[in-house]
């Protein structure tokens, strides 16, 4: 496996039981459904929760939920309407962001809640 895949591996890993320790229920993991892809898929209360992970070594070049763009968010929403839809869902979407710093001299976790909406 590639080193950036690696990477991504350990911080879905890293995001996922940050989640599960917030009491988040993980649904599915790397949801995938024709072109679209989706990190992790939770439910909180009454919310299904899209989450996008990003995992960076450092932060010099920024923070790594900026690296979440217009395109991408339109993506993760796509994604999320095609998952409520293939599923048959009524709950309300939130989308966040999991933030990690990940390197041998340490590890940090950020989620960042309603860190977009689907409204744009």
């Amino acid at each position: 496996m590639a080193e950036h895949n690696e990477l991504g591996k350990q911080g879905e890993d890293i995001a996922g039981a940050h989640l599960r320790g917030l009491g988040m229920e993980i649904l599915e993991t790397n949801w995938r459904f024709r072109k679209y892809e989706i990190d992790i898929i939770a439910k909180e209360g009454d919310f299904i929760v899209i989450v996008e992970v990003k995992t960076r070594r450092t932060n010099y070049f920024g923070e790594p939920q900026e690296f979440v763009n217009r395109a991408k968010q339109k993506q993760l929403i796509e994604g999320a309407n095609a998952y409520i839809e293939n599923k048959k869902l009524s709950l309300e979407v939130r989308f966040d962001i999991v933030s990690v710093l990940y390197n041998e001299q340490k590890s940090a976790v950020y989620l960042i809640r309603e860190a977009f909406s689907a409204m744009g």
